[in-house]
């Protein structure tokens, strides 16, 4: 039987291992991003991880590794010790689209991760060469159907954004739009400079500097809301096709057994930062909407919905990927 003697020995053992604890973060943190350097999530990543350090404490590392489509950054993140040094900055793809689009993936977005935050969406944009004669959505799928085979759409490659884009618009529209698919944003879009195809959805960063300088023309916003950099161009929601929301969302998460502390406190770090005014303006330069919805269980619900709708879109596409 114990002494009194032991007893409380063993208490102040306990107390001592207790307080020993590295409070978080007990080191840097690092910001798994599951894209190349010089792309707009890496650089949206960077705008952050500089921006935090006064906040959290400690330093954050942005750390790239691409491939598979973002699933291999994601998948790092998702086996990664979960003590909250070790988190995503993840988009559609890793956390919704490609769950539906690749045959196997070594994690799963809604158990394998804890949202910490959504930090925003890059609105997608609906543009055309301008010698297609259409000026809005409607004038567009009036054409398409009287015109079939005649409009092809462009995307940066199979399973991309772009190309589920244009299967959502053709199941709203029941329109037969041809799909060409190619390597990058940048392919694509010379041939749609070019002519050689007739219209893309395409991020309102790519296309802004084209359609300003008339060799674009943009009929609607594939967001729920307009977009700051195009104030005046409506969404297609306002033109009458409806839940109609096509863009790359960002979010913060982190690997799924992270305690609730941590994710608290990574959280309220992150909200702190984007109310900087500078973190602000870096953002919405680089084509960022910002959300009001912040909690960890906004982004829960935010990533479900999007699983959701987009495991139809890609069933209907056709489109997989071993």
């Amino acid at each position: 039987m114990p002494t009194r003697r032991s007893m409380l020995l063993a208490l102040s053992s306990f107390a001592t291992a207790a307080s020993a604890q590295p409070s978080f973060p007990a080191k840097p943190v690092t910001l798994v991003v599951p894209f190349a350097p010089g792309g707009p999530t890496d650089a949206m990543a960077r705008t952050l991880a500089n921006a935090i350090k006064p906040v959290l404490g400690q330093n954050m590392v942005v750390d790239n590794k691409a491939g598979a489509g973002g699933n291999i950054g994601a998948e790092y993140v998702a086996k990664a010790a979960a003590d909250g040094h070790t988190v995503l900055f993840g988009t559609s793809g890793p956390l919704a689209i490609n769950m539906s689009l690749y045959n196997k993936l070594g994690y799963d977005p809604l158990t394998s991760f804890a949202p910490v935050i959504q930090i925003g969406h890059l609105p997608n944009v609906l543009v055309v060469h301008p010698s297609v004669p259409a000026k809005t959505a409607a004038e567009l799928v009036a054409y398409a159907k009287a015109n079939p085979g005649k409009l092809s759409y462009a995307s940066s490659g199979n399973g991309a954004s772009s190309h589920l884009a244009g299967v959502l618009f053709n199941m709203r529209m029941g329109t037969d739009i041809q799909h060409i698919p190619y390597k990058g944003t940048g392919p694509a879009l010379n041939d749609l400079l070019g002519a050689q195809v007739t219209m893309s959805f395409t991020d309102v960063l790519t296309a802004l500097p084209h359609i300003k300088a008339g060799k674009l023309r943009v009929l609607g916003v594939t967001a729920a809301t307009r977009s700051a950099a195009l104030p005046d161009t409506p969404t297609l929601a306002e033109q009458g096709i409806k839940d109609f929301d096509v863009s790359v969302f960002f979010g913060i998460v982190a690997p799924s057994s992270t305690p609730a502390e941590v994710i608290a406190k990574l959280n309220a770090a992150f909200v702190q930062v984007l109310q900087q005014a500078d973190v602000k303006q870096s953002l919405a330069a680089q084509g960022l909407e910002p959300t009001l919805k912040t909690s960890p269980a906004d982004l829960g619900v935010f990533m479900r919905k999007e699983i959701a709708v987009w495991r139809d879109v890609v069933k209907v596409s056709g489109a997989k990927v071993d």
